[in-house]
C-alpha cells in the first residue's frame, strides 16, 4: 500500500509538471511568474508548406470565337466581353426560330429543330407573334449505377457539385460534351434559362417530361388563363389545375401575355423541394414594337447579346441576374441513390424543409470566383444598363454595388412611380420577387464613382461564402472596359487569386494569406516540446487513475 501512494505521488507530481502552463488560470500564471520569473522564450514552430495543387486556368481560350461580335442567320449579335460566351448559333437559332435557320446554323447550335418554333406575324408587324418552346428536365450532378462519381457533371465552383434539376431546351446528342467526358454540355446548367416572348404573342410551351420526376410549369407573375381552349388545366399546379406530367409524358400550356415586366416560371411539384433544386428561370414579356426579333431564351442569363426594341431604345447593354441558394442537405439526395422510390422518399418525406440551411449561394448559377468568369457587368463610361434582378432563394438579399447606386424602375413587372423610383446602392430582394434596375455610369459621384473594378453582391455575410468559407458565393462585379483584360479577365490590382481556383480551397485545406507571408498565416505545424508535454500529461493521468482504482478495490 505504502508503495502505491508513493507511486500515486510520483504520478502526481508528473502530472503537474507536465500541464501545460498556459492552461494554468490567469492569477496563478502571474503569482507563478512574481515567485518563479516568466518563463524562457519558445519560438512558434515553423508553418508548413501548402500543398502543390496547380490552379485551373482563370480564363479559357475563346478558341471558337464565341465571344466577338458577328452576325449569323442576319441576327447581329453583340460582342460578349467576359470570359465565357454563350454558343452564338444557339442565340441565332433563338432569334430566329430554330425550325426557321439553315441545317449548318442548326447543327452549330445543338438544338432540335422544334426547340424554339416561330411561326406567323399576326399583327403585320414585321415579327412572329406565334412562339413554341418545347423544354425538357435535366438531372445535373446525378448518381450513376456504374459508376461512383456525379453525371452529367455541373460545377458552381472549383469542386463543388451540388445535385440539380434544370428546365432546358431540346438539344440533340448526349448530355456529356463527349462519350469520354463526364461533363454535362455548355447548354445544360443551372439556372434554367431565361425566357422572352412579347406582348401579345400566342405562347405555347411543352413540357417534354424526360425525367424521372413528375413535374410542371407554373408561370409566376406571368398573364395566362386558368384552363386552357379545351378546358384542360393551365396554371402548373398539381392539386388545383392539372394532374403533373408524368415521366415520359408531355403538356402543353398555353398563353398570350398582355402586359409586359419581368416574371418567373418554375415547377410547381412539392415547390418547397423542386423550385431549390434549380426548376425555376425568368421569364420576360417585352414590350410590343415592330420588327422586334427576341432572344427567345437567355441560356445560363448573363447579358442579353440581342435586346429587344424597348430595351434598346433606352439602355445602352442588358444583363439578367438570377440568384439562387443551396442547401447540400436537399441537393445531395439525388447522388444518394438509383432507384427513383428512394429518391421521392428521402426528398419528400425524409427532407424537413424547416431545418434547411444554405450552403451555397449563386449568381447565374454560378458561385465565386466562377462569377468572374460570365457573370460580370461590362460597361462603358457615360451608360444607362438595364439590371433584371430575380431571388430565386429562400431568403432575402440585400444587392449591394460598390462605387454605383442604382434606380427601382419596376418591382414585379410593374412600372414604379417617380416617386417611388428610389436610387440607392442597397437593394432588398425578397423570395421570388424581380426587380428591374438601371445602372448608370456617369462620372458624378452619385450615380458612378468612376472607372474600375466594382464589385456587387449579397451583402449578408452568408451570402458571400460557399459552404461557409469566403470570399464566395454571389460576388461578382461591375467592370469598366479599360479594366478588362483581352482574354476577358478583369486587371485587378489585389491579392493572387490562384488559391481561389482550386478545390483544396473550399475544401478548407488551404490558407489564404500563406502566398504573401507564410510565416504568419501558413498552416501550423506542431510544437514537440508542446507535444511531449501533452503525452506526458495523459500518462501520468492514466496513472493516477489506475492507481486510485488499485487502491479503491482493496480497501473494498
Amino acid at each position: 500500500m505504502m508503495r502505491e501512494r508513493w507511486l500515486l505521488f510520483a504520478a502526481i507530481v508528473a502530472a503537474i509538471i507536465c500541464f501545460p502552463p498556459g492552461w494554468y488560470p490567469e492569477p496563478l500564471r502571474l503569482q507563478l511568474a512574481q515567485w518563479f520569473g516568466p518563463g524562457s522564450f519558445r519560438p512558434a514552430p515553423a508553418s508548413l508548406a501548402i500543398d502543390g495543387e496547380v490552379p485551373e486556368l482563370r480564363c479559357p481560350e475563346d478558341l471558337l470565337g464565341w465571344r466577338e461580335a458577328q452576325t449569323i442567320e442576319g441576327v447581329e449579335l453583340r460582342s460578349s466581353p467576359a470570359c465565357l460566351a454563350d454558343n452564338p448559333y444557339a442565340v441565332a437559332a433563338f432569334v430566329r426560330g430554330t425550325n426557321n435557320v439553315t441545317q449548318a446554323t442548326l447543327l452549330e447550335s445543338g438544338l432540335t429543330a422544334d426547340a424554339v418554333e416561330k411561326g406567323a406575324d399576326l399583327d403585320g408587324d414585321g415579327d412572329p407573334d406565334e412562339i413554341h418552346i418545347r423544354l425538357e428536365v435535366v438531372e445535373l450532378n446525378g448518381s450513376s449505377p456504374e459508376i461512383a462519381a456525379p453525371v452529367a457533371q455541373y460545377s458552381i465552383a472549383p469542386g463543388i457539385q451540388p445535385g440539380l434539376w434544370v428546365f432546358a431546351p431540346k438539344m440533340v446528342g448526349m448530355a456529356t460534351e463527349s462519350f469520354e467526358s463526364l461533363t454535362a454540355q455548355a447548354m445544360l446548367r443551372l439556372p434554367s434559362p431565361a425566357i422572352r416572348v412579347e406582348q401579345g404573342d400566342r405562347v405555347s410551351i411543352t413540357l417534354e417530361n424526360s425525367h424521372y420526376m413528375p413535374h410542371t410549369v407554373h408561370f409566376h407573375g406571368v398573364d395566362h388563363p386558368f384552363v386552357d381552349a379545351n378546358g384542360e388545366g393551365n396554371d402548373g399546379v398539381p392539386f388545383a389545375s392539372e394532374p403533373p406530367v408524368l415521366p415520359g409524358e408531355a403538356r402543353t400550356y398555353d398563353l398570350q401575355p398582355r402586359s409586359a415586366g419581368t416574371a418567373l416560371y418554375h415547377c410547381h411539384v412539392q415547390p418547397h423541394v423542386h423550385i431549390m433544386m434549380g426548376l425555376q428561370g425568368l421569364f420576360v414579356v417585352e414590350e410590343n414594337r415592330p420588327d422586334n426579333w427576341l432572344q427567345t431564351l437567355n441560356i445560363g442569363s448573363g447579358q442579353v447579346r440581342v435586346p429587344s426594341r424597348a430595351v434598346a431604345e433606352e439602355y445602352d447593354r442588358e444583363y439578367d441576374l438570377h440568384y439562387l441558394e443551396l442547401d447540400r442537405d436537399l441537393n445531395d439526395r439525388i447522388q444518394r441513390f438509383n432507384d427513383p422510390r428512394l429518391i421521392t422518399r428521402s426528398m419528400h418525406r425524409d427532407y424537413d424543409v424547416t431545418d434547411a440551411e444554405s450552403d451555397y449561394f449563386t449568381l447565374n448559377g454560378r458561385s465565386f470566383p466562377y462569377t468572374f468568369r460570365e457573370s460580370l457587368v461590362i460597361v462603358e463610361p457615360d451608360e444607362r444598363i438595364k439590371l433584371r434582378v430575380a431571388n430565386g432563394g429562400s431568403t432575402p438579399i440585400a444587392f449591394h454595388t460598390h462605387g454605383h447606386k442604382v434606380t427601382i424602375t419596376h418591382r414585379d413587372g410593374v412600372a414604379a412611380d417617380p416617386p417611388a423610383q428610389i436610387t440607392r446602392d442597397v437593394v432588398t430582394i425578397d423570395m421570388a420577387q424581380r426587380l428591374d434596375l438601371s445602372l448608370e455610369t456617369t462620372n458624378d459621384g452619385f450615380h458612378s464613382y468612376g472607372s474600375g473594378i466594382w464589385l456587387f453582391h449579397d451583402h449578408r455575410s452568408r451570402g458571400i461564402t460557399t459552404d461557409g468559407i469566403g470570399p464566395g458565393g454571389n460576388i461578382s462585379a461591375i467592370v469598366y472596359g479599360d479594366y478588362l483584360e483581352d482574354d476577358g479577365w478583369p486587371r485587378t490590382l489585389g491579392i493572387s487569386w490562384d488559391p481561389f481556383f482550386t478545390e483544396a480551397y473550399y475544401r478548407k485545406e488551404r490558407p489564404i494569406w500563406a502566398d504573401y507571408a507564410p510565416e504568419l498565416f501558413g498552416a501550423s505545424g506542431s510544437n514537440p516540446w508542446f507535444v511531449a508535454r501533452l503525452a506526458g500529461l495523459g500518462l501520468a493521468l492514466g496513472a493516477i487513475l489506475a492507481l486510485l482504482l488499485r487502491m479503491l478495490r482493496r480497501r473494498a
